[in-house]
């Protein structure tokens, strides 16, 4: 009965600490959220109490199953990596993903504080650093441009029998994960035409990525104007 509590509160504390992981990155409109970070440091917590529990006798290695789990999540953080260009997004979600799993190794193994400590350090990295990251980019001009979060307006003109398909080509431009989408809406004009409005919002200005995500709908045959404006807004840290 012990070891069954004991059990239960690890698992309770690697998905709460998991969740409070994930609280920022969904805050922040990151492809690995809440649930996303919860469920890895749960399967990673189970992984470890599995092998701590499951497995007995001379020839049993209860850490084969934690080394397995440190090898295993780097296929999943893989999977959130995008590269588009020039531009590469999704490395520290990545990171945040294996960092969770070892929170979550960390609960599983009984080492409560340290787990906790862990996530407040993870989050503190992902909020407190990100100021000094952008600082150094500035400085060292490493990216071109300044690192800052920008509100990107894209307006396509279009002939009003070409909207569903240029509207659907409009959303595949900007639904990208360096993009969070705020709108996508659009306006009869008198001529005839149709004005395709997308809102997104960016936490690094890349105007070379808007260019290449604009590529295909500039193409369009249908599409008789294409226009896009920035304008910077103040970090949210």
């Amino acid at each position: 009965m012990t070891d069954t509590i004991d059990i239960a509160l690890r698992v309770l504390l690697a998905v709460g600490c998991g969740a409070l992981i994930g609280l920022e990155r969904q805050w922040r409109a990151r492809t690995a959220g809440v649930r996303t970070n919860a469920l890895v440091s749960l399967g990673a917590a189970l992984f470890v109490v599995m092998g701590a529990y499951s497995f007995h006798g001379p020839g049993a290695d209860p850490t084969r199953v934690a080394a397995q789990v440190v090898s295993g999540i780097g296929f999943l953080g893989a999977g959130v990596i995008m590269k588009q260009g020039a531009s590469i997004s999704g490395l520290n979600t990545a990171a945040t993903l294996w960092a969770s799993a070892a929170v979550g190794a960390l609960a599983g193994g009984g080492l409560t504080l340290v787990a906790a400590g862990g996530t407040l350090v993870i989050m503190l990295a992902n909020t407190a650093l990100r100021p000094l990251g952008r600082l150094l980019d500035r400085r060292t001009g490493s990216t071109g441009l300044e690192s800052a979060e920008v509100d990107y307006t894209f307006e396509v003109r279009c002939r009003v029998e070409s909207e569903a398909d240029v509207r659907a080509l409009v959303f595949d431009a900007v639904h990208r994960p360096a993009f969070t989408v705020r709108s996508i809406t659009a306006t009869d004009e008198p001529d005839g035409a149709v004005l395709i409005t997308a809102a997104v919002h960016s936490d690094e200005r890349d105007d070379r990525a808007i260019e290449e995500a604009l590529a295909a709908v500039v193409r369009t045959e249908a599409v008789t104007a294409v226009r896009w404006t920035a304008a910077d807004t103040a970090p949210v840290d």
